[in-house]
């Protein structure tokens, strides 16, 4: 594979989205039929995830080339060189994983970060129309998680290649409608792990950010099995079609509280620390008389 070049495995993929999505709709029609808990496809909502799957696309056209030239520069910087035999993919697929772990939970645990992954999550569904519902500036974001592989001596089109390869893996476990894998699920992420990272439910939050493995979750200690049902969306759901609203909401809440009248300090940990995080002042403030327990 000649290192300048940028393969493109995701193109030649979108008629097999496009038919898997079809028969995806059958297959959960028949679910929802036997079980009600299956919330299936909407018009709108799938939609509404075509539409940011299409954002991404165009963004990458640009963006994708100049990270590809990026991890070039890198590769004619460093002496090392990975070669191109059988093992040299078995690391890269290792270490592809790996970036995208942390390339994954860094984005759920800042959230300057987080305002752009956010739009991978914010869909009350779980199909795999969620899985095209794609942010707009990770693909810029992600681009430093990826760079220590081109300088381990990794030919970038090797990179990218496997890049491909773990989207393309993770397009099908977005679905309610196949079950756990049995001994599968102790090293590949599933259909019911990744369920589990979308859910809203207080014990699934920031688990299972895998790509093609799970073995990175049950060594960093961010493993959640399925257990109870999920409940897909973000804790506060947002309730938009609009894919401009979809990809700039997080951005905007954030704008908003760089003008609370704060130290800059308070201001910068808002935007930076986890998503969740408020002031000690804050977190001290009792809830309304209405939200309390009776």
């Amino acid at each position: 594979m000649d290192t300048t070049h940028m393969p493109d495995l995701i193109t030649p993929a979108i008629p097999f989205f496009i038919l898997s999505l079809i028969i995806e709709g059958f297959v959960v029609k028949r679910m929802r039929d036997e079980r009600r808990d299956v919330r299936g496809h909407t018009l709108k909502d799938t939609a509404a995830s075509l539409s940011m799957g299409l954002g991404n696309l165009i963004i990458g056209l640009v963006w994708k080339g100049i990270a590809f030239a990026f991890y070039i520069a890198l590769y004619q910087l460093t002496p090392l060189r990975m070669g191109s035999g059988p093992w040299v993919w078995v690391l890269l697929f290792l270490g592809d994983d790996l970036c995208y772990y942390w390339f994954h939970r860094v984005h759920h645990e800042c959230r300057f970060l987080w305002a752009g992954h956010v739009v991978h999550h914010s869909s009350q569904h779980y199909n795999l129309s969620t899985a095209l519902r794609q942010p707009w500036t990770t693909p810029i974001t992600g681009v430093p998680f990826w760079a220590p592989l081109a300088l381990l001596g990794f030919n970038p089109a090797y990179i990218v290649a496997m890049q491909s390869i773990s989207l393309l893996y993770q397009y099908w476990i977005h679905t309610e409608s196949i079950g756990k894998l049995g001994p599968l699920e102790w090293v590949l992420n599933t259909p019911s792990h990744h369920r589990v990272h979308h859910a809203s439910n207080t014990q699934y939050l920031d688990k299972n950010h895998g790509g093609i493995l799970i073995i990175w979750d049950r060594l960093f200690g961010t493993f959640a099995p399925e257990v109870e049902r999920p409940v897909y969306g973000l804790t506060t759901n947002i309730h938009t079609y609009n894919p401009f609203r979809i990809a700039a909401h997080e951005y905007a809440a954030i704008a908003k509280d760089l003008k609370r009248p704060e130290p800059l300090r308070i201001r910068l940990a808002r935007v930076f620390r986890n998503p969740a995080w408020k002031p000690p002042e804050e977190e001290r403030v009792p809830p309304p008389p209405s939200t309390l327990p009776a």
